[in-house]
């Protein structure tokens, strides 16, 4: 399948860490400005079925599903695969034919960790929100 590899200004300054929601996170490498797209999702373009074979079982998920074609950014080294949810996030995910955008909510100073509202995810209400927002659901 086709991988999806994607470059700018501002994703080249993207940078992985530890996370205080849990495991790694994305961290702003400078600042963002509101609504400023940051970035794609990297990852290989895999069917649904696919996706879903591929998540089964699995606690961490890095598949974003879209209308009729996946994306798996499970193997990627860096990037959006590390984007964890946050009930008051500060990105949000444009999802598109072929591929996942990712957007500035409001500004984002340098050094922020990026997070995004999962919303539908495989883990179905089952596990245990960390985002630390003081509007959190509680469950992702």
């Amino acid at each position: 399948m086709a991988r999806i590899i994607y470059s700018s200004p501002v994703y080249d300054k993207l940078k992985v860490g530890t996370s205080r929601i849990t495991g790694r996170g994305l961290f702003a490498g400078c600042a963002i400005s509101a609504r400023a797209k940051i970035g794609e999702l990297e990852g290989e373009v895999i069917t649904i079925r696919e996706a879903r074979r591929r998540a089964r079982g699995r606690r961490i998920v890095a598949i974003v599903e879209l209308a009729t074609r996946a994306i798996d950014a499970t193997d990627t080294g860096r990037g959006f695969r590390y984007i964890n949810h946050s009930c008051a996030p500060n990105t949000y995910m444009r999802c598109l034919a072929n591929r996942v955008e990712f957007y500035a909510l409001r500004r984002i100073r340098a050094g922020e960790e990026l997070t995004v509202d999962y919303v539908d995810s495989h883990h179905a209400g089952k596990l245990r929100c960390r985002c630390g927002a003081a509007g959190c659901r509680g469950w992702i």
